[in-house]
């Protein structure tokens, strides 16, 4: 049975919120790394739960209200993912298809949401 674009988007979303917990549990510990460590877990596994509950919205408003707030949290996941880089926390390598993951997602959803928008 053919999965909906909505079942593997959250899946997709699922996924990249695993795969940033792993990476955030392999940075350093220090006080630079335990800050980046919790900001990441956190808007990570926004995207995935944040984008179930815009799935279930009970309007378009709803809908369009919740995918916005998928967006940002997927752009904050980019954000850190690059200071991860910037900083040289971990290698290049290891960050960077997560970083694509997460510039893929933020367009899928800024592509999402404006076709929500635009529907009468």
């Amino acid at each position: 049975m053919k999965k909906t674009k909505t079942e593997e988007l959250k899946n997709r979303t699922k996924e990249f919120a695993h795969r940033c917990v792993k990476l955030a549990f392999s940075l350093p510990e220090n006080s630079l790394g335990r800050h980046i460590q919790g900001q990441l877990i956190r808007c990570a596994t926004s995207v995935a739960a944040n984008y179930r509950a815009a799935c279930l919205a009970q309007s378009k408003a709803s809908f369009i209200s919740k995918l916005s707030i998928v967006i940002e949290e997927t752009d904050e996941s980019g954000f850190w993912l690059e200071f991860i880089i910037d900083e040289e926390l971990l290698k290049r390598k290891r960050v960077e298809p997560l970083l694509e993951e997460a510039a893929e997602l933020t367009a899928i959803f800024v592509a999402s949401r404006k076709t929500a928008r635009d529907k009468k």
